[in-house]
């Protein structure tokens, strides 16, 4: 019998069993974060159709929404990674569950009343966007302490699969309940989905050590955060996928700002469809899920990177020629190949931040590298919204879905291209 307030362990190089049957700290935080994770695909598409059908909203306004959500990345996002490294990371996912509660359930409230507008909407955004970037910081640094090393690679691809298949049907039922019961009710899904995800949390038994102490005197808190910066910076993997990851969510927002407004209203597509071809074309990112373990292991985790990444984004501009009727596979498939790609890449390298960052520096770490790579996404989401505006939805979904793959040229002029493997030493830190 293990001990599940320990991190999970091999016993004579063999697992007994998978980590969902054997370890039940982490089937707890593994059904915590999927129910968030379908929470959160709802609001991906359900805020947009709020915006659009009931408020009347333009296309520059839509894209104004979805920036509020990731702006919290560029004001918090490098002191927040220091925060957590200062105290207990659980505590912090409870409270970020508990806010992102509250603030979803003020939005059918509010339209049942008859006090909805774009207002409300922007502020719901920025405040669960300040609540994920304190959980997504925690989360990242909380996993290793919860499962052993070995562990780790079945554990990020566990979640990283669940969390795709939650947000597939997220998409698809958050469009089915829009068309049948009203967009703004959508929403409710939201309330319940981030409860799901606290009392699961609340519930783990395991118990993080107490962290490092830390120098409390005034400038800590800026040395702290500069030395997460200068970690990043210096080592040439961690800047590299930090460059990419810049970019190419960037390109990702500004196309998937528009995505909703382009084919509600340039292809004429249904809000209930639009969560149908969702649906299916996200079965991409279970596919990466289910076959990146596989890949890496065959390939090498450093070719199997650039596989995924410089490979399937190639497809993407297929969206762009989406069009009413059998055109509509084109979403489809540009879709399920763009996520597939993104999936599997995501977790090859949450893999190796995991091994190659030391523990008391993680969140640092992971802060310095989320500010770029999220706080790019508020500034896509405009880009978006401008593009759409000035020369049209379908010329803009065509340009930024044609610069994706080109963003991959970081990757391949990088150390990984010279890599089967990607390296498994710890950084050295002060």
């Amino acid at each position: 019998m293990t001990d599940d307030s320990q991190p999970s362990r091999r016993r004579g190089g063999t697992v007994a069993g998978g980590l969902l049957r054997r370890h039940h700290d982490f089937r707890l935080l593994w059904a915590g974060e999927t129910a968030r994770a379908f929470g959160a695909s709802v609001t991906g598409l359900v805020l947009p159709l709020v915006a659009v059908s009931t408020l009347h909203a333009d296309t520059f306004l839509v894209s104004l929404i979805n920036a509020a959500t990731w702006v919290p990345w560029l004001v918090i996002g490098l002191p927040a990674g220091a925060w957590v490294d200062r105290i207990r990371r659980r505590p912090v996912m409870l409270a970020s569950d508990a806010v992102c509660c509250v603030l979803f359930a003020s939005i059918p409230l509010a339209a049942w009343a008859g006090w909805l507008s774009t207002a409300q909407l922007m502020v719901v955004a920025l405040l669960t966007g300040t609540a994920a970037v304190f959980f997504h910081t925690a989360y990242v640094a909380y996993l290793p302490t919860l499962l052993a090393p070995e562990d780790q690679a079945e554990g990020n691809a566990k979640l990283h699969g669940s969390d795709s298949a939650a947000g597939l049907v997220g998409i698809g039922s958050g469009g089915l309940v829009a068309q049948l019961f009203g967009v703004a009710n959508g929403l409710l899904a939201n309330t319940t989905t981030f409860l799901v995800s606290f009392v699961c949390v609340a519930r783990i038994r395991h118990r993080e050590p107490p962290p490092e102490p830390v120098e409390r005197a005034r400038g800590a808190l800026a040395r702290e955060i500069g030395e997460g910066l200068r970690m990043v910076a210096s080592d040439p993997y961690l800047r590299s996928f930090t460059l990419f990851g810049a970019t190419a969510n960037l390109v990702l927002t500004a196309y998937q700002s528009i995505a909703v407004v382009f084919l509600f209203q340039d292809v004429g597509v249904s809000s209930g469809m639009i969560g149908v071809m969702g649906t299916i074309g996200g079965l991409g990112s279970v596919l990466g899920a289910l076959v990146v373990r596989r890949t890496a292991d065959r390939l090498g985790s450093g070719r199997a990177l650039l596989l995924f990444e410089m490979g399937l984004l190639l497809f993407a501009p297929l969206m762009a020629f989406t069009s009413p009727g059998p055109g509509l596979l084109l979403y489809v498939a540009g879709s399920a190949a763009v996520g597939t790609g993104v999936v599997a890449g995501n977790i090859i390298k949450a893999g190796f931040l995991q091994r190659y960052c030391p523990s008391h520096a993680l969140g640092r770490i992971s802060a310095s590298s989320a500010f770029l790579n999220f706080g790019a996404m508020p500034l896509g989401a405009l880009l978006g919204g401008a593009l759409g505006t000035a020369i049209g939805l379908r010329p803009a979904f065509l340009a930024l879905t044609l610069l994706l793959p080109l963003s991959t040229l970081i990757l391949f002029f990088s150390p990984v291209r010279a890599q089967r493997e990607l390296p498994e030493r710890a950084l050295q830190t002060a």
